[in-house]
């Protein structure tokens, strides 16, 4: 991006130091410190202990993925995660992994394929251990996040502040929903308070990322509205099917129904077909479900924020690859 800045008066006065024609681009600190200059003549010299995101806005460039499903799911990222961080210049990549493998669970070893591949931090779900290496592989993994409801005396951690690779940092939390969830959960709403209340938005996270990971899509739009102006992004996961509701809340918290899988959706939410397909006909099991091979469509959401505030100031769905129709920021 290339801006002109136009010269001007202060009072009666001439501009002491010229912008007129003056050229940058978001590399912004050497003409945030020229302003500061600028301004401390008119308006005094303490403006010039400000930093430089206090003068002039900067931006963060965050992606986050639905669910992987399967190896279809973690070959789509790995073959394409760090072309994205690039292309689109991203700060930061949330993905969720919770099905990354056979399609039940995370494991330790694919834990750390998605993490190689790119992502900043992996967020779980309602089958957070299922792979029971994961129980310990969490402690000492970091960037892995359970669901802050998910029991008292689960390990790891449900929230965590993240430095991104420009050092600009991001909270990113996940609470579990309750409604018609295969087994009961805490109150995910009386979960999240203790996080917001120690990280207001704007304070020392740049972006609040909130996972809810659930059923009922009544229970994410509640959850937005109630995060709404107390994080930068709240998204929905679990079902695998992406909503066309991305929007900007009046808060400002960007808000996505469900993310949607990455994964193979000629398949029944990432199964392959026969399987299901069976038991709603036959209401008769006979095989275990199957993830689905063919190629996955990378789902979720791209979201940019004003480091000052924390606030959303764009969404865009992410599909790439696959079978669904592409978008991209």
């Amino acid at each position: 991006m290339t801006l002109w800045v136009q010269g001007g008066f202060v009072g009666n006065r001439k501009p002491v130091w010229n912008l007129t024609q003056t050229r940058f681009s978001n590399d912004v600190p050497q003409i945030a410190q020229g302003l500061a200059r600028w301004f401390s003549r008119s308006c005094g010299a303490a403006l010039l202990l400000l930093p430089a995101r206090r003068l002039i806005a900067g931006v963060m460039k965050i992606l986050f993925l639905g669910d992987v499903m399967g190896r279809a799911g973690r070959r789509a990222i790995t073959e394409n995660l760090g072309r994205l961080r690039t292309e689109w210049k991203l700060d930061f990549i949330v993905v969720n992994g919770e099905n990354a493998t056979s399609g039940m669970g995370l494991s330790g070893a694919h834990a750390k394929v998605l993490l190689e591949a790119g992502a900043d931090c992996l967020t779980l779900g309602d089958h957070a251990f299922d792979q029971k290496d994961m129980l310990s592989f969490i402690q000492h993994e970091p960037r892995i996040i359970r669901p802050l409801n998910f029991s008292k005396s689960a390990p790891g951690k449900g929230a965590a502040l993240f430095t991104a690779r420009n050092g600009k940092k991001v909270l990113v939390t996940q609470a579990l929903g309750q409604v018609f969830m295969k087994r009961p959960f805490d109150d995910p709403f009386s979960a999240l308070e203790p996080v917001f209340k120690t990280h207001p938005l704007g304070g020392l996270a740049q972006a609040i990322i909130v996972d809810m990971h659930c059923e009922a899509t009544s229970e994410k739009m509640a959850m937005g509205h109630w995060c709404d102006g107390r994080a930068s992004l709240v998204v929905g996961t679990h079902t695998h099917v992406p909503t066309s509701d991305a929007m900007i809340l009046p808060g400002g918290t960007g808000y996505l129904t469900d993310a949607g899988m990455c994964g193979d959706y000629h398949s029944v939410i990432g199964m392959e077909k026969t399987e299901p397909l069976r038991r709603f006909i036959t209401g008769m099991p006979k095989e275990r479900f199957t993830p689905a091979g063919g190629e996955a469509t990378l789902s979720g959401i791209y979201l940019e924020t004003d480091d000052r505030t924390g606030r959303a100031t764009r969404v865009v769905p992410v599909r790439q690859g696959g079978t669904l129709h592409p978008s991209a920021p």
